[in-house]
């Protein structure tokens, strides 16, 4: 075999037309070796004998896509000082873009043998474990072109790839759970139907299923359990995977992309699948244990995690921060997604022992030309000592807005002293964003995300039902702010039932009537439930895959088209998705001299701060003034919209709301959740100014102004 020099740049398997390079960092390794492994369980070795930088490379002729491969290093094995080097362990490529197989858990995968966790195990890997694959980076992308959807245009679903597609009924059996049936012109026609403009899809990144969840007959479903940032995961293809995940993938892109959607991939860059000291050794830990992982200060053999999965990345490492920019850029400029969601991204900021946001990787991010043009969503908190850092990321980043979520269940549940605080959420939380110059779209809106109740969940159960996770129902968050409307889990009791209805519509008209960006959580739309289990990631079957509604379903289908009609709503009219703050005052220039933004008490009088502080108040209109928007449209026009009236009664009781006298003399009912549709028929009733409307408790009615 012909063994060349070859280059230390790109790292990973770089195949060329003729051949491949490869190139892996280690600077631990005193030796490694490329094995290239062949379908009879044989396996040629190459010695890589070229060093710069701690990296090792070369270049063989003849070698094609297609070909697995992996990595021995020979190094040092002295856990107790922070080195885990084995070369009877097959390691992946961190760099690998594809990835064939699965791991078994046999002994062998494990630096150590069983019930002894201080000996060496020398058992040869191979056999047990996964490959890296050279992959065939040309791919046809004919004139795809990416929505750059402004984020106040935009509506995220959030969505997992093989959930969302496995019981979709016009999907063929062979595409369901994979990336060409999240393509499938069905299930691409249901998004935009419903007005989505961008696809969050759970991690895809190649991630591996615990040992404990397969011993237990369970699986890592939501897959928040990396081991390949660059590789898809294998098990969606419905082709192969031996790169053909690769060509899936791109080509489900495309086809969203051709409908206006936009992709955006939930990465997990805070820790990867090889676990604390007691984990498999897949990858990293064989190849530079103490270069990849934050290890403990004062015994390097034990991890400092705060992840909750038993490692954390070493984000001071100049080499992890090159692989995670590496990895982002490659999924924008090779895979053509269009943002990111970064999971536990607190830790990602944690240089050092503390959350910072001037660490390192922010300014990477912010001066990258690439990355930093792409959206950028972070989950801003981990489960480290001070890692809640809701409103503290960098102007760049958007955030989901944890606020957001447990104001809005606390307001519809009925806790006191909430109204203040509902405000703030409803109108883009300026509390959280203003002071350091971003805007109402650096929230990400949501009540339901995969994590926790489904939205139809969250008003049947007062408590989490987590047994079938196999826990003892411990795992999971036991605070939901959730309530069962009177009866936990499913009845027949239609009293109890109507009011889930209405508040299921109430948590839908808040989200999509609010300022910043709203998301959707998959199946939410037609009444989605888990059975009461909020925490599913293990649950790979029908507890946690999304049942499509069945013709004839009428109560679903009526769900579902009133999520359309506030999705459509809030599309057409900019007093919704607004990209600057309210100012509380007339705006100068807009020739109306009411205010943008006015609050009213059920009696129809300008709120005063002792209505704000109620313990009882539950209850309040707020006046959205569309003649008022002070930000100017792409143009530099001035935008102009309708005005409107949002009355909310969370109460339990049946309160008369009085329209206030000196916002308009006529106003047009639009929404009213009361109703078992959710909007009037027809054009709505009309209102005269100091009319009162009647509203059942836990209700919302929106109006818009006629005169």
């Amino acid at each position: 075999m012909q063994v060349w020099p070859g280059q230390t740049y790109p790292l990973g398997a770089t195949y060329d037309g003729a051949g491949t390079n490869f190139a892996v960092y280690s600077e631990a390794a005193h030796r490694i070796e490329l094995c290239l492994l062949h379908d009879d369980g044989s396996e040629t070795a190459v010695e890589l004998r070229e060093t710069d930088a701690f990296v090792r490379h070369a270049y063989l002729p003849g070698i094609m896509p297609g070909q697995r491969y992996g990595f021995r290093v020979h190094g040092p094995y002295e856990p107790a000082n922070g080195q885990r080097c084995n070369s009877a362990k097959l390691l992946l490529d961190p760099y690998a873009r594809a990835i064939s197989g699965s791991i078994d858990w046999n002994e062998s995968v494990y630096g150590y043998h069983f019930g002894k966790p201080d000996s060496r195990n020398d058992m040869d890997s191979a056999p047990h474990t996964m490959t890296a694959v050279v992959v065939n980076p040309y791919f046809d992308w004919g004139d795809d072109r990416r929505p750059r959807t402004d984020y106040h245009r935009t509506v995220i679903y959030e969505a997992h790839v093989k959930g969302l597609t496995m019981l979709h009924p016009e999907l063929p059996e062979e595409l369901r759970g994979t990336y060409a049936g999240l393509a499938h012109p069905a299930v691409i026609e249901h998004l935009t139907e419903l007005g989505v403009t961008a696809l969050e899809i759970m991690p895809v990144h190649q991630f591996v299923n615990d040992h404990r969840l397969v011993d237990a007959g369970l699986a890592n479903y939501w897959g928040y359990n990396t081991i390949g940032f660059f590789a898809p995961h294998n098990t969606y293809a419905s082709w192969g995977d031996r790169g053909e995940q690769v060509l899936e993938f791109k080509q489900a892109v495309k086809a969203l992309h051709e409908a206006g959607i936009e992709v955006i991939l939930d990465v997990v860059y805070n820790h990867t699948a090889e676990g604390n000291h007691l984990g498999p050794t897949l990858s990293f830990r064989g190849l530079d244990n103490a270069s990849y992982y934050r290890l403990g200060a004062d015994n390097p053999r034990y991890y400092t995690d705060t992840t909750g999965t038993g490692n954390s990345l070493l984000m001071r490492s100049p080499h992890v921060l090159q692989l995670i920019m590496d990895s982002l850029r490659y999924w924008v400029e090779e895979m053509h997604v269009d943002g990111f969601r970064f999971d536990l991204a607190a830790t990602l900021a944690r240089q050092f022992h503390e959350v910072d946001r001037l660490s390192s990787f922010f300014d990477l991010v912010q001066q990258d030309p690439v990355v930093s043009q792409v959206k950028l969503i972070a989950e801003p908190w981990d489960v480290g000592e001070g890692g809640y850092q809701v409103g503290n990321f960098p102007p760049l980043w958007t955030e989901w807005n944890g606020k957001y979520r447990d104001t809005v269940r606390d307001l519809w549940r009925g806790e006191p002293r909430t109204l203040a605080e509902f405000a703030s959420r409803l109108t883009g939380s300026s509390d959280l964003y203003q002071d350091d110059g971003r805007r109402p779209l650096a929230s990400i809106n949501f009540t339901t995300c995969h994590d926790g109740f489904t939205l139809h969940d969250l008003v049947a159960y007062n408590d989490k039902h987590n047994e079938a996770n196999g826990e003892g129902n411990r795992d999971g968050e036991s605070h939901n702010r959730s309530w069962n409307c009177g009866a936990e889990g499913e009845t027949d009791d239609p009293a109890v039932l109507e009011l889930r209805d209405r508040q299921v519509r109430n948590f839908i008209a808040t989200l999509m009537l609010s300022q910043g960006v709203p998301m959707l959580s998959h199946g939410d739309e037609f009444g989605r439930t888990q059975g009461g289990n909020n925490n599913a990631y293990c649950q790979d079957n029908e507890v946690a895959w999304v049942h499509w509604p069945q013709k004839g379903d009428e109560k679903n289908k009526g769900l579902l088209a009133f999520t359309q009609t506030m999705v459509w709503l809030r599309r057409d009219h900019p007093v919704f998705r607004r990209r600057r703050f309210f100012h509380g005052r007339p705006v100068e220039g807009t020739h109306d001299e009411l205010s943008d933004i006015s609050w009213f008490t059920p009696e129809g009088e300008e709120m005063i701060q002792g209505d704000w502080d109620a313990t009882d108040a539950k209850a309040m209109s707020v006046f959205l003034n569309g003649q008022a928007i002070s930000e100017p449209g792409p143009r530099g026009e001035r935008i102009s919209d309708d005005s409107f009236l949002l009355m909310f009664n969370a109460s339990a009781q049946e309160l008369e709301f009085a329209v206030p006298a000196n916002l308009g003399s006529q106003w047009r009912i639009v929404v009213d959740t009361a109703r078992p549709e959710g909007v009037p028929p027809g054009d709505g009733p009309k209102v005269d100014a100091g009319e009162r409307i009647t509203m059942i408790g836990r209700s919302m009615t929106v109006l818009v102004r006629q005169v």
